[in-house]
């Protein structure tokens, strides 16, 4: 077994110097918004009641009438996998679409899982991955939202992973940008873990409506291997066109105890990034109710501080 530092060195190593996110890139972003006073936009992701839903307590349809009604939030984010045979049916997601209206709450996107690996190594499956996205396309479409998540997956080495991603990306892409939503890669496991990796995938598939959507927890490249949150963060959020504000378990004060909030946002705002923060809560130790409302005060006392510190 090679330590952590080991795999990550390695990794970089083996890494185009393109894939680096250069580090004046930020530094001048940093100098553009200094002085901002940028008002924080808190969504909540679907995938927060997950344990709720998948025990049929919390119908899909009622998503968002309980994101604004329980919680106060104003903006959605659904996960595909709630509602998986539903994609083409027209007349649930106009129910959907009709409830989130009644209730004045904006869909930002569609997390995308189990649709096969954009990345695949065999032409054919890659292909099929692509085309089976395509139906979320046009769900994402059709409710209003700017964007759908998708997975990097693929096998093999680095810069093999790296050419097959950004292949089966730019295919989607052509069809996504035809309905004007963006396609955004997750951290979210394996090399896509990496930060450098992969904004240097989206990099190499230079679209406007190719980006990230870069999330404050899945840095887990394998195992007990991790890689940096904090310069993962750094080297996504120039990409960013969502961020999920990841929380587990908190401790007396109400702090995440894996993720320094305060530091990850002045990150997030320094870049620029003025879009939606999503509450991403997977604790168990909390209820789901309890873990929503404690990162959402959480979010809204660090945005608190930053504000009285620009």
């Amino acid at each position: 077994m090679i330590s952590r530092r080991t795999f990550v060195s390695r990794v970089a190593a083996a890494l185009p110097a393109a894939y680096l996110c250069p580090q004046e890139v930020l530094h001048g972003m940093h100098a553009r918004h200094a002085n901002d006073e940028p008002p924080l936009k808190i969504s909540l992701a679907q995938w927060s009641l997950h344990r709720t839903l998948n025990a049929g307590e919390l119908d899909p349809l009622d998503f968002a009438m309980v994101a604004r009604a329980d919680y106060g939030f104003h903006a959605i984010e659904y996960v595909n996998t709630f509602f998986k045979d539903r994609a083409e049916d027209l007349a649930y997601l106009s129910q959907m679409k009709r409830r989130a209206d009644d209730h004045e709450v904006k869909r930002l996107l569609i997390m995308i899982d189990g649709e096969g690996d954009l990345g695949a190594p065999n032409e054919r499956e890659r292909i099929r991955a692509i085309e089976s996205h395509y139906k979320w396309v046009e769900a994402a479409s059709y409710l209003g939202c700017h964007s759908i998540r998708v997975n990097a997956r693929s096998e093999g080495s680095p810069e093999t992973q790296h050419e097959l991603a950004v292949d089966g990306l730019r295919r989607l892409i052509e069809f996504a940008a035809e309905r004007e939503i963006n396609v955004l890669v997750e951290n979210h496991g394996g090399l896509s873990s990496n930060g450098a990796w992969l904004a240097g995938v989206i990099r190499a598939v230079d679209h406007p409506r190719c980006g990230t959507l870069p999330d404050f927890g899945n840095f887990r490249i394998a195992d007990d291997l991790w890689y940096d949150r904090y310069q993962g963060i750094a080297e996504l959020m120039p990409f960013a066109k969502a961020v999920s504000a990841k929380s587990q378990d908190f401790d007396a004060e109400g702090n995440e105890i894996h993720t320094d909030y305060l530091r990850m946002m002045r990150i997030v705002l320094d870049s620029g990034y003025r879009g939606h923060v999503g509450i991403e809560y997977e604790g168990d130790r909390l209820s789901e109710p309890d873990g929503i409302r404690a990162t959402k005060k959480l979010l809204e006392r660090t945005a608190e501080r930053l504000s009285a510190e620009r």
